[in-house]
């Protein structure tokens, strides 16, 4: 069985991704956030680091979306 841990994100945040994710196949915050983090650690895995222009380029995308302030 899968243990889970929780993340706290501020409100108003959380309230932007429901909205952001509507009509997706994301059906809760949750979802995307681990959907997120899985690409994120996926891709330092298979290249054995993340650069910092990747980092940025992906820090740049999720600000695009709303997700960073």
């Amino acid at each position: 069985m899968t243990e889970y841990t929780t993340v706290s994100i501020p409100t108003e945040l959380a309230e932007r991704v429901d909205e952001t994710i509507e009509g997706t196949s994301f059906s809760s915050t949750s979802d995307l956030v681990r959907f997120l983090l899985r690409s994120i650690v996926i891709k330092h895995q298979e290249r054995g680091e993340l650069t910092e222009a990747e980092f940025e380029e992906i820090a740049e995308q999720l600000e695009n979306l709303g997700y960073l302030d």
